[in-house]
């Protein structure tokens, strides 16, 4: 189920360079490809000549060029060329395809999956500790990037990320300690913007595991408690920051929701030590190790999609953060902006479409296009 209307972090910034690249979302398929002025742009991949995948084509100019035929498509979404058409011929009203809002901020790609008028939008996440610009680092940070993949659905993902009791077991290895694993009580600090969720987060104090590895020589045999704070910004963002006495460790995952089934984790991890390049490596390894931690769990939670009722499952207090996830997920599923991904086998049948704000902004655009959008009747 695809939550629309919500700026989605689909990809990193810097892996989108001259060529076209395919985004996955919720079953549905964007290209995004760089304009000449270094403009990222994001549009559905689908050619609605024979639906040819753009993703496997090439930028041109300021066009993205199908690999079948050859039609140009512009940032607009409008095609510009059939080249296959004898000089004169027009090109068909219908020939256009759905172009989504794209910015590039704090080194993610973000595509606003919806039709809402610019001004009833929510806004683009805050990420507190990493600049606007493309390259993802804060003065005094080093920054790395990376990807995980799951065999899960995104919501449970999600849910994983900000959940602060499950570390004294599921990461023992790493920074949690099974030994003292009761949670204090926290409150929930909650950010709206113009009306919107825009952020959850929960600040505690963790016990630490003993040290181990190289850790040992530089930490104390009796470490003091570990403020850890953890949250989410909707829809798709987790945020981890641990301070250490040597340091701060931030990390941004967003958890991209290729269908019910399939999640990629891509995270930017930041430190404040060992900011040289000898140790991203380390830092890297690290970051995985915690993914891998939580892989067995997460895939083999059931029911695998999160339930709608929240009496479907027990909560208690230390599930505060999960809890108001759900409750931002139900106030949008309220709101009818809540899109079923199609089963595979009809996927295969029919082509449809995430809705785009040119399918309500212009009322003469209204009938101009080929594949529908999801829900939409045509009968």
């Amino acid at each position: 189920m695809l939550i629309k209307n919500q700026w989605y972090a689909v990809e990193f910034g810097q892996w989108v360079t001259d060529q076209p690249v395919l985004a996955r979302v919720h079953g549905h398929d964007l290209v995004l490809w760089r304009s000449p002025n270094g403009t990222v742009n994001a549009q559905s991949d689908l050619c609605v000549h024979r639906g040819g995948s753009l993703a496997g084509g090439s930028v041109v100019g300021d066009c993205v060029q199908c690999p079948y035929h050859g039609w140009r498509y512009g940032a607009d979404g409008d095609c510009v060329e059939i080249p296959a058409n004898r000089p004169g011929l027009p090109i068909p009203r219908k020939a256009r395809i759905d172009t989504y809002p794209c910015i590039e901020r704090y080194g993610f790609v973000w595509v606003f999956l919806g039709d809402l008028a610019p001004e009833d939008r929510p806004p683009v996440p805050e990420l507190d500790g990493l600049e606007e610009h493309t390259e993802a680092r804060a003065e005094g940070y080093r920054a790395i990037i990376g990807e995980f993949t799951w065999q899960a659905n995104y919501d449970r993902v999600l849910e994983n990320a900000v959940d602060i009791a499950h570390t004294p077991f599921v990461h023992s290895g790493s920074f949690g300690n099974k030994d003292q694993p009761e949670i204090q009580d926290f409150d929930l600090d909650e950010t709206r913007v113009n009306g919107h969720l825009a952020s959850v987060t929960a600040t505690v104090e963790l016990e630490p595991p003993r040290p181990s590895g190289m850790w040992r020589f530089i930490s104390k045999k009796d470490r003091p408690p570990v403020s850890t704070s953890t949250g989410f910004y909707p829809p798709n963002v987790s945020m981890l920051i641990v301070r250490l006495p040597m340091g701060e460790i931030r990390i941004f995952t967003a958890a991209v929701p290729r269908d019910e089934h399939v999640t990629v984790s891509k995270f930017c991890m930041l430190r404040t030590f060992f900011t040289g390049g000898w140790a991203d490596k380390n830092s890297y390894d690290r970051t995985i190790k915690i993914f891998l931690e939580d892989q067995p769990t997460v895939e083999g939670q059931r029911p695998e999609l999160l339930p709608f009722d929240l009496s479907a499952e027990l909560h208690v207090k230390s599930d505060s953060i999960q809890l108001a996830y759900r409750r931002w997920r139900q106030e949008q599923i309220d709101k009818g902006w809540a899109l079923e991904t199609p089963p595979d086998e009809e996927a295969m049948r029919a082509a449809a479409v995430i809705p785009s704000p040119g399918r309500t902004g212009d009322p003469e655009l209204a009938n101009a296009w080929v594949f529908p959008a999801v829900g939409e009747d045509r009968s």
